[in-house]
């Protein structure tokens, strides 16, 4: 397929895709993001994030609404299950991430899709979170990813997973870590 047909293939518009990647081939800074999240505590451990606007092909732009997120503990944990737990929707993004790169990766390769679903289990100790061992990590020990991906050929379908995982921004922070810094203000 060339990047100017006009197909769309897994709900995926392929021209839209082949024309970003020839727009961004183009002018590099074009891919230069910055994503944002606000969040508000509420009570307890119950807080909620707002995601509305980024910066990204060299302009501020907006999504078109924002999208609030809560987040708690259950009441085992010590919250009010108002929603799920910050380490639950690292799950999400981390499906969300590949399931994406799946589609994508697929339409760009001419591969047809006709299921993909998902299963991302994460092992988590609380005796590190919970201060009561300094041996125990305070985050996941380990992620299973389980993905069950039906359409084309069972070794193309492999490799578009692969390449997804090559791809997924969200894999790569997780695999790899990224630095974070902390800034305060009491005033």
């Amino acid at each position: 397929m060339t990047s100017t047909e006009n197909a769309t293939r897994n709900g995926v518009d392929t021209a839209t895709l082949f024309a970003t990647l020839d727009a961004v081939r183009a002018d590099a800074d074009l891919a230069k993001f910055q994503f944002r999240a606000t969040n508000r505590w509420l009570s307890g451990t119950h807080n909620r994030s707002t995601i509305h606007g980024f910066h990204g092909a060299k302009q501020e732009m907006t999504h078109r609404q924002p999208f609030t997120f809560d987040a708690d503990h259950p009441p085992v944990l010590v919250g009010s299950d108002n929603g799920p737990t910050p380490v639950e929707y690292l799950l999400h993004a981390l499906a969300a991430c590949l399931t994406a790169g799946i589609a994508n990766v697929a339409a760009a390769r001419g591969v047809a899709l006709t299921e993909v679903s998902s299963t991302v289990e994460g092992d988590i100790d609380l005796l590190g979170i919970l201060g009561l061992s300094d041996e125990v990590r305070n985050g996941y020990q380990q992620i299973k990813v389980s993905f069950l991906v039906r359409g084309d050929d069972p070794e193309k379908l492999r490799a578009v997973v692969e390449q997804s995982c090559r791809r997924s921004a969200v894999f790569d922070v997780l695999t790899n870590g990224v630095p974070v810094s902390i800034d305060v203000s009491t005033d």
